[in-house]
């Protein structure tokens, strides 16, 4: 779970110290998924997208105690990008010896379109965690979730919904309202922990 206390200012001050494990445990946390994802976006394999997420993860943070991260001079998801880029470029010049290179080198070499696709991960990875949130932080009734769920993620319509879990269209807009109220309250609070990876 990721820990909704700490900003990303306040865990890279942890980070400083050696002996912060629980900044190290929740930087992990934080980005390991969305490196992960992102990799795997870029055309690694699943294997191989782990290996670029625990890269970057261990580079940046040792990187960021030599003081060669400044934040002054560059953002914290540039600098991740530019990690795991290497790793996706590493990826390709192994395959292209053994085997035809893969299409998207040239995806690689744009930087707004890198971006863009760590952006699109970054508000999937946002929403992930916060239906997570959703599910395991709050008292809703399971019916009251599963209709949310249905009727938003699903695309059920509101009519095949009541009928699935027994309730009445109206209760099915009142589950997916109130459901609604708290995920955004959630996204809310975990675009705040992210903020200065921007």
């Amino acid at each position: 779970m990721i820990d909704l206390t700490r900003t990303t200012t306040q865990l890279l001050e942890g980070l400083r110290h050696s002996d912060d494990a629980e900044a190290w445990m929740q930087f992990e946390r934080r980005y390991r998924a969305l490196l992960h994802n992102f990799a795997r976006k870029l055309g690694l394999s699943d294997a191989d997208a782990e290996d670029a997420a625990q890269e970057a993860i261990t580079r940046f943070i040792t990187e960021y105690r030599q003081g060669k991260y400044d934040r002054e001079k560059g953002q914290l998801r540039s600098w991740l990008i530019g990690i795991v880029r290497y790793r996706v470029l590493e990826a390709r010049r192994r395959q292209a010896r053994s085997a035809q290179p893969l299409p998207g080198d040239d995806l690689l070499e744009d930087e707004q379109g890198l971006t863009r696709i760590w952006d699109q991960e970054r508000r999937e990875h946002i929403l992930r965690h916060a239906m997570e949130q959703l599910r395991t932080q709050t008292s809703m009734a399971d019916k009251t979730l599963n209709a949310f769920d249905l009727l938003v993620t699903r695309q059920m319509s509101p009519k095949d919904v009541a009928q699935s879990l027994g309730m009445s269209v109206h209760d099915v807009y009142l589950a997916k309202n109130r459901c609604a109220t708290r995920l955004r309250e959630f996204i809310e609070q975990l675009e705040t922990v992210y903020d200065a990876e921007q």
